[in-house]
């Protein structure tokens, strides 16, 4: 039986987007909060391919840096109010974002990976 396949484009994206096998989009990609599975239980899928290292927490950084930080610094520009104040509010703003973000950005990595065939690099001799 043939191992199923993603063909439109964008699909295997969607399944890194939810969690899911590039592959065939049904098995878990994870088997924590952001502790990649072995393999799929689905296709039986192999996820050694997969290393994402520090790709998705520099998006995220970018990201919810610019949200978060943006927003202090409006507030902070129309209301004034103490630092405190902004601290209590946004340092949790920032973890919240940051937590949200790990786990889609992290799939969205090794879905293209596995599309795009990436593997370590070698020397040819």
């Amino acid at each position: 039986m043939p191992l199923p396949t993603y063909s439109p484009e964008g699909a295997g994206l969607m399944a890194g987007l939810r969690g899911r096998c590039p592959r065939c989009g049904e098995g878990r990609l994870f088997s924590g909060f952001i502790a990649l599975a072995p393999s799929c239980e689905v296709c039986g899928l192999d996820y050694s391919f997969a290393d994402s290292a520090d790709g998705p927490a520099i998006f995220i950084m970018l990201i919810a840096g610019f949200i978060v930080v943006g927003a202090a610094l409006l507030t902070d520009a129309y209301y004034e109010p103490p630092l405190l104040v902004l601290a209590a509010i946004f340092l949790p703003l920032m973890a919240i974002v940051s937590l949200g973000l790990i786990r889609p950005f992290k799939g969205v990595l090794i879905a293209s990976q596995f599309r795009h065939k990436a593997e370590q690099g070698t020397l040819e001799k």
